[in-house]
Formats: structure tokens, C-alpha cells, sequence
């Protein structure tokens, strides 16, 4: 019975603050598993928790040049993962910082700044317009995460939405065609942005540029992206780091309904894939 009452000895000297540092160690944990879990990053950590596994190994084995090897990695390794991960640290941090500010305001006041299904109509009516002449378009509603830095890039607009303002703007021989739109608190605030490319090779090779920077700014923010392809008219709507294609109008509502009015994380799918294909609507035509 020694054991029991040393255990209990241990038991007695936990205090309150022991307690609080256990539950903030395990938010901790958990979010970061969950944070990388559906990423890339994903991937690099689960290989570097083999590394981590196979240097226990060694040192357990005592087999000192292996040892050797990974101990000097790991120490300059810091650095390297530091540079890795660059994408997903910046997405975590700006995401912490800007939920902590969000959790001040009250329901009312993020529902004024969502969308509203009205609008959200007649934006996809002005998206199918212009995929019916095959006008290529990127939109990025802007949701918690601010993308003032993306905005620099383009010609501030600030106009209250419209499908007509909207279209002209995608216009072919318009100046600011050329770019991303950037919608926030439901007006078109710039045109013209230029945005982050998705770097990985897990995409479609028949995908371009447009499709690439509206996954890009997926990757590194909590915005949704709609993509009208200018060779096929296809219309895509990308969110964190995936991309949705063959959107009919009704599909498409319904998805940006669920992105930017509920907004309820219980409804987000996850895949394997970096591009998802909506088959059961492909044999349904762009309306």
C-alpha cells in the first residue's frame, strides 16, 4: 500500500494554481492539434514528432552517432521549423488576436456585420452573370480576420454593394479588373488586390492563378473566396486552404450562406484533397 499513499502524498500538494496550469497546458495542446490538424503543417509535425520518437530510441538504445546527429538538429532545428510553419504561425496568431477582440462584442453586433441573404442573392446573381460570358472574377469576403495588408495592395472603392458595381469592375477592359475584390461589412472596400499564391503542388494542374491566390489567402485567414473561371465559367468558392468547384446558384447560396451568415463550425466538412470536387453537380449547368 506504499504506493497508494505516496500517490495520495503527491495528490495533497497539488494546489489551485497547479490545477490552472494543467487546464491552460491542455487548451494549449488541444488547439494547437486542432489548428494543424487540417493543414499542411499537419504533415511537418507529424514528422517531426517521428524524429522526436526515433531520438528517444536512440538514446535508449545509446546509439551515439544517430544520437548525435538529431540532437544537433533539433537545436538548430527551432529556426528551421520557425521559417516552415511561417504561413500557419502568422493564420494562428492573427486568428488569437482577432477572436480575443471578437469575444468582447456582442450577437447583435456580428450579425450586423455578416452578410445578409439579400445580399448574398444578388451577389450571385452578378458571380453566374459573369460566369454565363466567361468574365474571370476573385472575390474575397473578409469575415474575423482583417486583411488591411491585402487592401493596400489595391484601389480603395468603400461603395455600398451592388451586382452592378461588381461586374463592371471584372469588366475586361476595366483598370481594375486585373485583381480581388475585397468585400467587407457588406460593401466593395477595394479592387485590384493582390494576393498570396498557394504554393503546394496539390492542385489541379488545369487551375490558375485566380484559383491559386483564392486558396492562397485561404490558407492564412478565415475569408471566403469565389472564383469564376475565365476559360470555363466554372465558379469555385475556396475556405481555409480548400477549394470547391461546379457551383450551381442554389449550391453556391447555400454554401455562402453557411460560411458567412451561420457561421456554425459544426458544418465544415473536412477532406483529404486540396480541391474538391462537387460531382453530384456536375452534369447540372451554370444557371
Amino acid at each position: 500500500m506504499y504506493w497508494f499513499w505516496h500517490i495520495l502524498a503527491l495528490f495533497s500538494r497539488i494546489n489551485f494554481f497547479d490545477i490552472l496550469d494543467i487546464i491552460f497546458l491542455t487548451v494549449v495542446i488541444y488547439s494547437v492539434y486542432t489548428f494543424i490538424k487540417v493543414r499542411r503543417a499537419g504533415k511537418l509535425a507529424i514528422g517531426v514528432g517521428i524524429l522526436l520518437i526515433f531520438l528517444v530510441v536512440c538514446e535508449l538504445l545509446n546509439l551515439r552517432a544517430m544520437q548525435f546527429i538529431l540532437s544537433n538538429f533539433f537545436q538548430v532545428g527551432i529556426v528551421l521549423l520557425a521559417l516552415i510553419f511561417q504561413p500557419e504561425l502568422r493564420s494562428a496568431l492573427e486568428k488569437i488576436g482577432d477572436s480575443s477582440i471578437r469575444g468582447f462584442k456582442s450577437i447583435s453586433d456580428q450579425r450586423n456585420a455578416t452578410p445578409t441573404n439579400a445580399m448574398i442573392d444578388e451577389f450571385t446573381e452578378a458571380v453566374f452573370d459573369l460566369a454565363k460570358t466567361k468574365t474571370g472574377a476573385l472575390i474575397v469576403f473578409e469575415r474575423n480576420t482583417k486583411l488591411g495588408d491585402i487592401i493596400l495592395t489595391g484601389t480603395i472603392v468603400n461603395a455600398q454593394f451592388s451586382s452592378t458595381l461588381l461586374k463592371s469592375i471584372f469588366f475586361n477592359k476595366a483598370p481594375l479588373h486585373d485583381g480581388a475584390v475585397v468585400i467587407r461589412a457588406n460593401r466593395i472596400h477595394s479592387a485590384a488586390c493582390l494576393l498570396p499564391l498557394e504554393s503546394s503542388r496539390d492542385v489541379f494542374q488545369e487551375l490558375g492563378t485566380r484559383h491559386r491566390a483564392a486558396i492562397g489567402i485561404s490558407e492564412i485567414s478565415d475569408c471566403v473566396s469565389v472564383v469564376v473561371s475565365e476559360e470555363t465559367g466554372i465558379v469555385s468558392i475556396a475556405h481555409e486552404g480548400k477549394l470547391f468547384r461546379n457551383f450551381t446558384k442554389a449550391t453556391m447560396k447555400k454554401k455562402l450562406q453557411e460560411y458567412l451568415v451561420q457561421k456554425s463550425s459544426e458544418t465544415k466538412k473536412k477532406f483529404g484533397s486540396k480541391v474538391v470536387i462537387h460531382t453530384e453537380e456536375n452534369a447540372k449547368e451554370n444557371q
